[in-house]
């Protein structure tokens, strides 16, 4: 999960602006200044860059497993990039034919392992660009002794254009990615109109693409994504409306600046699915009250 800590969660009054040259403009972004970033696209990626320096425990099970646990993916410009002439090929990485659910965004990897050692007649495939979080989660996966887990430091959208064969996964998570919440931001989210057709290419009918966040304007935007798309229906359609409703709450509560007393009328939020653990970064979310929202559509 790419998250964001919910004490980063607040009501700025005056937010930092963007890197300004001595003449006061706004700086160029140069190829180097890509670099720095991590990308080579000209388009906002959903992530930003954290320190990829390995130390201690992370160091040592990224060198003594990763040859046999990261997925060792060509290249293209940049150190996330996939070439687009690779193809994943489950069945030869995990030694058998399964249902491979993708995480995208698996963060430490508290729920992909959680969910590889509940089910064992599944493949796990968890998509993350942060060094140490892919490390920590080979930490995870060595000490539950889990032989249908792999990790990939790629840019999901590549993972999801071209790596990954079309119709070959049974479910996408996309759980907390970084709210993106300022609205001079928001171009950066992850989940967007672009999204879907990505997430429908690798779904095979019927497969399912779960979501869940913690920032009620975002998710409202998840849901009109999946609600607009042609490839998806909502499980959940009307359902959760009114005082049921998680956005009713949030609104009503004012918890993401948002306050009002209007209530949700649309619905179609899931229940928390038995395969989503509690990880840390939501029980911090909980504390500092805040609302969860789930998510569940199908593939047509």
């Amino acid at each position: 999960m790419s998250e964001t800590p919910a004490s980063a969660h607040r009501c700025p009054e005056n937010p930092p602006k963007a890197p300004r040259s001595q003449d006061g403009s706004a700086r160029p972004i140069t190829p180097g200044s890509q670099a720095a970033e991590g990308t080579y696209r000209t388009q906002p990626v959903s992530f930003v860059r954290r320190g990829t320096r390995l130390q201690g425990r992370r160091q040592k099970a990224w060198d003594d497993h990763s040859a046999r646990l990261a997925v060792d993916i060509p290249r293209h410009i940049a150190d996330t990039s996939v070439h687009p002439d690779y193809v994943f090929a489950a069945a030869a990485e995990f030694g058998r034919t399964a249902p491979l659910v993708v995480e995208i965004g698996s963060g430490l990897g508290e729920a992909v392992v959680h969910a590889a050692a509940e089910n064992p007649d599944k493949d796990f495939l968890a998509v993350e660009v942060y060094t140490p979080g892919l490390a920590q989660t080979i930490q995870k996966i060595v000490a539950a002794d889990l032989g249908n887990v792999r990790v990939v430091q790629a840019n999901a959208p590549e993972v999801l254009g071209t790596m990954l064969p079309a119709g070959s996964v049974s479910e996408v998570w996309v759980f907390f990615p970084d709210p993106w919440h300022k609205t001079k931001h928001n171009k950066r989210r992850m989940v967007k109109d672009s999204f879907a057709p990505l997430v429908a290419r690798v779904l095979a009918p019927g497969g399912l693409w779960r979501l869940a966040t913690d920032w009620s304007a975002y998710a409202g935007q998840m849901r009109a994504v999946g609600a607009g798309s042609p490839d998806f229906v909502n499980v959940h359609d009307g359902e959760r409306t009114g005082p049921a409703s998680p956005l009713t709450r949030a609104r009503l509560t004012g918890v993401d600046c948002e306050q009002s007393d209007e209530p949700d009328a649309e619905g179609g939020w899931a229940p928390r699915f038995d395969g989503r653990i509690l990880t840390s970064f939501e029980n911090k979310a909980h504390k500092a009250g805040r609302v969860i929202f789930d998510l569940t559509f199908r593939r047509k």
